[in-house]
């Protein structure tokens, strides 16, 4: 087989009357570069039993010169994952050409029954853009369901696991489960093994799984990967900070949200490095050929998946974290061109090598969106997490002070004197300190939730405008407060800072 783009290349293809059209693997299209046309209108597979592919839409055709026996002759075919094979010429070949094909000499073969047919007939997407709107059409397969399900291919970015020198075998045990839990994880390995995100395996290690339950109250499997995480050398590959990031989008003034579903699913585990995911149910043991969560480089590995992929665009129109993207504008009219733009839209990045196939799983465009925990417009903290905070009972134990002491750290940007009032709840999660609820933890516990629900509102720092700063000190403790004046005239809290002084100290100051 040859394109205008590439030399004769030999491509193991099998011909299957089965089949009603031409099918060539996406794999060897991205191998060999070959140019790939949109089709005006998506296709879907029909199998021999009458249902749905689980290869999901397809999106593209290609036209390659084929010769066989020294007939030469240019043959469309629809790109769409076929399994083991590169290529199936089917029905629409045959019926055309009307090759006389020598079964005897050996040059040509069916495989094995089960894998002779990929499907009885491929047909139109009966509506398959109803749920996109018009504006996004042309992006529509980065948006399908079905495709999700293929198998993302190789890349430079597979995550591979190396393992610490002293490192030895780790395996745990099999948790037990409900039966409704049991359901679950019968329908999670069917899925996961149709679609090959996972096999069946032979390692010897195994992690244990258990569920947890979503916010929906629908069951997530949850592999336990805590011991293979210990043998793990790490990658330091870091994170932005998210108030890094908010300060990108002070100027913004609408916004485009881009969930990837699933998002480290779109990323395979390096080829070699599969066993060592492997985890062990009542059902057996499998092991992942994507990326799962839990495990310790996966933040990293995907965050520097995803800064490659959008590094012209990174904090110009587009900001990133882990599988949230963030396509802003501070001029409404230049917005559609940051996100469908030729040369520096956001969206063509998700469709182009490496695409990240229908990765997309909610997409709005908003001048009110939130995202990674914030309102943008108002600059304020997200309000279901200050809901979560007002309606937190009282604690009873140590761990639940720590819990709620983890949750409001989160929102302690915007409270001011933070520490000087969460300082009596701190002191309860001393090692060795007895538990005492008395008057100034209660006082503590309830200031930081009357304060979550008055907090005042930030705003984010522009270095083109001259800075504030008040600063108060004590024997005990010193504190400032950073603040800008805005468009309205007032000034506005950028940050606070409260710095209390230690034992030792305070006792030399005393001197």
């Amino acid at each position: 087989m040859t394109d205008q783009n590439n030399p004769a290349e030999n491509i193991k293809t099998l011909i299957d009357s089965g089949a009603t059209s031409n099918f060539i693997s996406p794999t060897i299209v991205e191998k060999l570069q070959i140019p790939k046309k949109s089709l005006e209108t998506p296709r879907v597979v029909r199998m021999l039993d009458g249902t749905l592919s689980e290869t999901g839409k397809i999106w593209h055709e290609v036209e390659i010169t084929v010769g066989i026996q020294n007939h030469i002759h240019p043959i469309s075919f629809l790109v769409c994952p076929i399994g083991k094979h590169e290529a199936i010429l089917g029905m629409r070949w045959l019926s055309s050409k009307n090759p006389k094909i020598e079964w005897s000499n050996g040059i040509i073969t069916f495989p094995k029954e089960e894998s002779a047919a990929i499907a009885s007939e491929e047909e139109p997407d009966p509506n398959p853009l109803v749920l996109i709107p018009p504006k996004y059409h042309e992006f529509a397969q980065v948006f399908g369901e079905e495709e999700f399900k293929v198998l993302p291919p190789h890349r430079d970015y597979d995550i591979g696991i190396e393992l610490t020198p002293e490192a030895s075998l780790f395996h745990g045990p099999i948790y037990g489960m409900t039966d409704a839990e049991s359901r679950a994880l019968k329908e999670h390995l069917d899925t996961k093994v149709a679609t090959g995100k996972i096999r069946p395996s032979k390692s010897p290690a195994g992690a244990p799984v258990m569920f947890v339950k979503k916010p929906n109250g629908s069951l997530r499997l949850v592999v336990d990967y805590q011991k293979l995480n210990e043998v793990t050398v790490k990658d330091v590959y870091p994170l932005p900070r998210q108030d890094d990031l908010m300060a990108k989008l002070r100027d913004a003034k609408i916004f485009t949200k881009l969930d990837l579903r699933w998002g480290y699913n779109n990323v395979q585990i390096k080829e070699g490095n599969e066993w060592k995911t492997a985890f062990k149910t009542k059902y057996g043991s499998f092991e992942y050929l994507v990326m799962p969560f839990g495990l310790t480089n996966a933040p990293a590995a995907f965050q520097q998946f995803m800064n490659n992929l959008f590094r012209d665009l990174l904090d110009i129109t587009v900001v990133v974290y882990l599988d949230d993207i963030l396509i802003f504008s501070k001029d409404p009219a230049e917005h559609s061109k940051h996100e469908r733009g030729e040369r520096h839209g956001a969206l063509p990045n998700l469709v182009k090598p490496p695409e990240l196939h229908s990765a997309i799983s909610q997409l709005t465009s908003d001048p009110k969106r939130e995202s990674i925990g914030y309102n943008l417009t108002q600059k304020r903290m997200d309000e279901k997490k200050v809901e979560a905070v007002t309606l937190w009972l009282t604690p009873k134990t140590v761990k639940q002070v720590q819990a709620f002491l983890g949750f409001v750290n989160y929102l302690r940007r915007f409270i001011p004197d933070f520490s000087s009032v969460a300082r009596p709840l701190h002191n309860l999660t001393q090692k060795d300190k007895p538990w005492k609820w008395e008057g100034p933890e209660e006082y503590s516990f309830q200031e930081l939730k009357r304060r979550v629900t008055n907090q005042p509102v930030l705003a984010h720092s522009d270095p083109n405008k001259p800075y504030f700063l008040e600063t108060n000190a004590s024997g005990l403790a010193m504190g400032a407060i950073l603040s800008q004046r805005l468009e309205d005239g007032r000034l506005h809290p950028i940050a606070y800072q409260l710095i209390h002084a230690s034992y030792g100290t305070v006792l030399y100051s005393l001197l």
